[in-house]
C-alpha cells in the first residue's frame, strides 16, 4: 500500500483527538469526525492548547505547531472520509455501536482505504465481520493519552491481511510510537494485565484491606507505578474500566475476570472518574486542573 496521506479519526472526545493530534503532528493531514458540534468545538481547543504547550516546552518548532494545525479539518458528514487513505474508530467501547460504523464506513471509504479501531478489548474479527472488506480492518490501540504515551498495540483479526498489518505498522511508527503486536484475544495484552489488576485493587478497597489512598501509594511507592490502580481507573473511566472487565469475562470464559461489585456500584451511580468529577475520589475544578498540568 502507498504512504497514508490523508486519514479520518472518528469520534472527538479524549482519545480521538489526542489520535488526531500525533497524525497531524507527524505530517498527516487529518479529518476528524463527531456528530456533537460542541465535541468538534471542545477538540479543536484541546489540540491548539497541547500543541502551543508542545511548543513552549521546545518538543517541537512553533513552524511545526502552525503546521499540524493547518493539516487538521473539523467534520460532522462521514462522507468527507471518502478519500481517505486510513480511518481510526475511537468512539464509545460499545461492539454494536462499532459495529455499526463499520458498516457505514465500508460503503464511504475507498476500496484501498483500512479500516482500524481504537477498541482496547473488543474482538477485531467480529468487528470486521460487518464489513466488506476483513482484510482490511485492523486493531490500533492507542494508549491515553495518545499525544504523551508512547505505545500502540497492533491486533489482527483472523483475516487482517500481512499488507494491511505492514501498512498499520509503519503509520504507527510514523507518528513516534513503540509498536507490540497482540493476537485476537479478549483484552489483547496490556487490558488483559491491566485491567484485573484495577479490579483487584477494587476488590482490596471493598472488603476493607485498606484505604483507596494507601492501595494506591503501596502500588506507586512499592511497584514504581506512576499512578495508583484506583487513580487510573479514575483516569481512565470507571464505564470503560467496567466494559473491558465484563468483555475480559465473556470472552476468557473466566469468573476470575468477573467484576467487583464496587466498580458496579460506582458505575451504576454515576460515579465515572475524573470525567464527571467523582468516581473514587473527588475532583474540584481547582484540582484537577492543577493535577492535568502535573503530568505533562
Amino acid at each position: 500500500m502507498a504512504t497514508v496521506k490523508r486519514i479520518g479519526v472518528v469520534g472527538g472526545g479524549q482519545m480521538g483527538s489526542g489520535i488526531a493530534q500525533v497524525a497531524t503532528m507527524h505530517g498527516v493531514d487529518v479529518w476528524l469526525h463527531d456528530l456533537d458540534p460542541q465535541a468538534l468545538s471542545k477538540a479543536s481547543s484541546s489540540i491548539s492548547s497541547s500543541i502551543h504547550r508542545f511548543v513552549s516546552k521546545s518538543h517541537i518548532t512553533q513552524a511545526k505547531g502552525a503546521e499540524a494545525l493547518k493539516r487538521l479539518r473539523f467534520t460532522s458528514n462521514l462522507e468527507d472520509f471518502r478519500l481517505a487513505d486510513f480511518i481510526i474508530e475511537a468512539i464509545v467501547e460499545s461492539e454494536d455501536v462499532k459495529k455499526d460504523l463499520f458498516v457505514k464506513l465500508d460503503k464511504i471509504a475507498k476500496s484501498s482505504a483500512i479500516l482500524a479501531s481504537n477498541t482496547s478489548s473488543i474482538s477485531i474479527t467480529r468487528l470486521a465481520s460487518s464489513t466488506s472488506r476483513p482484510r482490511q480492518v485492523i486493531g490500533m490501540h492507542f494508549m491515553n493519552p495518545p499525544p504523551v504515551m508512547k505505545l500502540i498495540e497492533i491486533v489482527r483479526g483472523a483475516d487482517t491481511s500481512e499488507e494491511t498489518f505492514a501498512a498499520t505498522k509503519a503509520l504507527a511508527e510514523r507518528m513516534g510510537k513503540v509498536v507490540i503486536t497482540s493476537q485476537d484475544y479478549s483484552g489483547f495484552i496490556v487490558n488483559r494485565i491491566l485491567m484485573p489488576m484495577i479490579n483487584e485493587a477494587f476488590f482490596a478497597l471493598y472488603t476493607g484491606v485498606a484505604t483507596k489512598e494507601d492501595i494506591d501509594t503501596g502500588m506507586k511507592l512499592g511497584t514504581n507505578h506512576p499512578m495508583g490502580p484506583l487513580e487510573l481507573a479514575d483516569f481512565i473511566g470507571l464505564d470503560v474500566c467496567l466494559s473491558i472487565m465484563r468483555v475480559l469475562q465473556a470472552g476468557l470464559g473466566d469468573n476470575k475476570y468477573a467484576p467487583c461489585p464496587l466498580l458496579v456500584k460506582y458505575v451504576d451511580a454515576g460515579r465515572l472518574g475524573r470525567k464527571r468529577g467523582v468516581g473514587v475520589y473527588e475532583y474540584h475544578k481547582e484540582s484537577r486542573s492543577a493535577k492535568s498540568s502535573s503530568r505533562l
